[in-house]
């Protein structure tokens, strides 16, 4: 596995890495904001109910 990851880096090089290192990152993160976007309108229709 090691030597798959450092051959993918000698043959595109390390910035290229990095990029992709950081888009898996921030992937998991996006999944998150989407839930919560997708969750808002039921939250703020059942935050209604309760105020009236």
């Amino acid at each position: 596995m090691v030597e798959t990851y450092l051959s993918f880096i000698s043959d595109v090089g390390f910035p290229i890495v990095v990029t992709f290192y950081l888009l898996y990152r921030i992937e998991a993160k996006l999944d998150g904001v989407i839930d919560s976007i997708q969750r808002l309108p039921q939250q703020l229709f059942e935050q209604l109910k309760q105020t009236e």
